[in-house]
């Protein structure tokens, strides 16, 4: 059993999420979460620090067997060993793939909105930005317009698509049908996917998440898959992600790239802290998922009783919950100026995801329910008194 209701005073340690906001400020902006790792990570690096010295580490076999156990185990997909590729961190790897695959002034299509650091490895890398507006229907669920995305795929001659799996602001979870959808678009105008599945542990009941790679066995021809542990048991400190690319030629294009740039592995304490999380965080991913589901619940339900003008969108994965306050009329500069000056609450502008967050605000909910209560609470009263 795991106290995640523990409050831990993470101010003064150096923390982005904590130590960039005032005072009197409660963070709920930057995806990393208020709880403590899973004992046996702490165990794991205690152990390592215990040793004294921290050279230059390989990447063990054993590792590569913790992230093929936990594919298996967590999500029903067979991957090899030798499909892994180590990087600090899922978005220098994305940079990399990008300049690995296409050529400066190629079209990239990516969906809007979405995690703003895709748009980042577009444009900074000299590619041109092609945008697939995400659609939510009457019931406030969102939905891809394959019609759309198919012209546009053609009429731009995009070569690659980067894919938010669960969906990073929006907490959707696609389907086996609209990844196979999706994939035989790609593959017939020969498009690469790049999958990126960071928040793949954190599915709300009744939805499963579905690895790219287990869509169709053809898939694994033209995509890739990012994972990673820093999210789901909250290691982004430590920069360790696994890169699954089947296809060899890729994956030797990929790794040629990485060796040109200098771009390392993931260091020690990263190796060490993965492979601790995929032996033995089973149990902990379970409740942690249980509590997060619970925390949601607790804003829709505040919603729906205090600021029912306010709509939560169905959260189905991630933990984030994304928020349209667009009967507040207000520009979105100024609501999120709102929030942080009058609520004393920071979250994260809907608009920086992409036009089509105009309106909405992501709120962080991987934190202590007494947390998500207390920013609820800040919220209504400011807008009440506006």
């Amino acid at each position: 059993m795991y106290h995640f209701d523990e409050i831990v005073n993470r101010k003064n340690t150096h923390c982005v999420k904590w130590d960039t906001v005032p005072e009197d400020t409660l963070p709920m902006f930057v995806a990393d979460m208020d709880f403590k790792v899973l004992p046996e990570i702490q165990e794991a690096l205690e152990k390592k620090v215990k040793e004294g010295i921290y050279g230059y580490t390989i990447v063990s076999d054993d590792y590569l067997q913790s992230v093929v156990d936990w594919e298996e185990r967590r999500h029903h997909v067979h991957i090899e060993k030798e499909w892994i590729v180590t990087t600090p961190g899922i978005v220098p790897a994305l940079n990399a793939m990008v300049n690995t695959f296409t050529h400066e002034g190629d079209a990239i299509m990516i969906q809007d909105p979405v995690y703003f650091p895709f748009k980042g490895a577009v444009v900074n890398n000299q590619r041109r930005l092609v945008l697939h507006e995400v659609k939510m229907n009457e019931q406030g669920h969102y939905t891809f317009d394959f019609e759309a995305l198919e012209k546009k795929i053609i009429e731009e001659q995009v070569k690659l698509f980067i894919l938010c799996n669960p969906h990073n602001p929006i907490g959707r979870v696609w389907t086996r049908e609209e990844l196979k959808t999706l994939g035989n678009i790609c593959k017939k105008h020969h498009v690469i996917v790049i999958a990126d599945e960071i928040h793949a542990d954190f599915i709300m009941k009744g939805h499963e998440h579905i690895c790219f790679y287990d869509v169709d066995e053809s898939f694994k021809d033209f995509s890739v898959v990012c994972t990673a542990p820093s999210k789901t048991f909250n290691l982004a400190g430590l920069a360790a992600s696994n890169i699954l690319i089947a296809h060899p030629e890729m994956r030797a294009s990929f790794t040629a790239f990485k060796g040109r740039t200098g771009m390392g592995s993931v260091n020690a304490f990263g190796l060490i802290s993965c492979e601790a999380a995929y032996r033995h965080g089973d149990q902990y991913v379970d409740e942690l998922c249980a509590y997060i589901e619970e925390n949601a619940n607790c804003v829709r339900n505040f919603l729906q009783e205090h600021l029912p003008e306010v709509k939560m969108v169905p959260l189905e994965g991630t933990y984030l919950a994304w928020l349209d306050f667009g009967y507040l009329n207000m520009e979105d500069e100024a609501l999120e100026a709102f929030f942080l000056n009058d609520a004393k609450v920071k979250m994260n502008s809907g608009i920086t995801f992409g036009s089509q967050g105009h309106g909405f605000m992501r709120m962080n909910l991987a934190t202590p329910r007494k947390n998500v209560e207390e920013g609820l609470r800040r919220i209504e009263k400011s807008i009440k008194e506006r």
